[in-house]
């Protein structure tokens, strides 16, 4: 085999694993139980289902839902009532855009009392994936547990992991992320996707090739805080750029350790 064709089938490989997940499936079908169930039901009859949570303050323009997702015992998404397809959106960027990850850290609550007890912050991740580790094209932010293994690793991590922006040491599951810490018991005083866009260099023109996480922990000293990760897709490695894939663990096996 020539050295033109082995390069032509990686390309060739790469680009099948970058097509969005899912992409024989309705990639709409998320907007349309926001858009058609969720925010119906909660005007009409004041009841937010299929959803958990349906808020429309100040308006449906900047409002969110809270959906138990059908895989996980816990997972919840927190998707915005208007129609933005994901991460690469512009309008996240806008001023008057709410911050979303604040409002699915708040959304936590629901894993709690799905499970019946109260849930440790540092066992909980939320991920949004890009355009090319996704199958829907509807904001959608995966609130679930952490991979008990990249919990064990950050902590490993914690002194290397500063304020901004920097190569993650060895990575994660084979790829190339980028991490900082932020100190705070919530995330009311930083937008992740905003901070993502004006402090990474290069992430604001491209960040429909990003996937990011937000990983909650408490640090050594004391101080709650949370990591910011994220990954940039990699055409060559295959790397969708798929947080959720690469951080969360559905099943929440992190529950069952001491």
């Amino acid at each position: 085999m020539t050295t033109t064709r082995q390069t032509w089938l990686r390309l060739l490989s790469a680009l099948i694993l970058l097509l969005p997940l899912g992409a024989c499936a309705n990639p709409d079908a998320l907007w349309q139980i926001v858009h058609e169930q969720c925010v119906p039901n909660q005007r009409q009859h004041g009841q937010p289902a299929p959803c958990a949570e349906v808020t429309l303050a100040p308006d449906e323009a900047h409002g969110h839902v809270v959906l138990k997702d059908r895989n996980g015992p816990l997972q919840y998404l927190l998707m915005p009532t208007a129609k933005i397809s994901g991460i690469e959106s512009a309008q996240l960027l806008a001023a008057d855009t709410p911050n979303f990850f604040a409002e699915a850290w708040r959304a936590r609550g629901y894993m709690a009392r799905k499970l019946g007890q109260p849930i440790d912050r540092s066992a909980i991740a939320l991920t949004v994936n890009s355009p090319g580790g996704r199958s829907q094209n509807q904001l959608h932010i995966h609130i679930s547990c952490i991979n008990p293994a990249v919990r064990n690793r950050l902590a490993a991590l914690q002194t290397q992991i500063v304020p901004r922006w920097q190569p993650l040491p060895g990575g994660l599951n084979g790829h190339a992320y980028q991490a900082r810490r932020v100190t705070g018991a919530d995330l009311d005083g930083i937008d992740p996707i905003k901070d993502l866009a004006a402090s990474l260099p290069g992430a604001r023109a491209a960040m429909g090739d990003y996937t990011l996480a937000v990983v909650a922990t408490r640090f050594a000293d004391g101080n709650d805080g949370f990591y910011l990760l994220a990954d940039k897709a990699d055409l060559l490695s295959g790397d969708v750029a798929s947080a959720e894939g690469d951080i969360q663990d559905h099943d929440c096996a992190v529950l069952k350790q001491p």
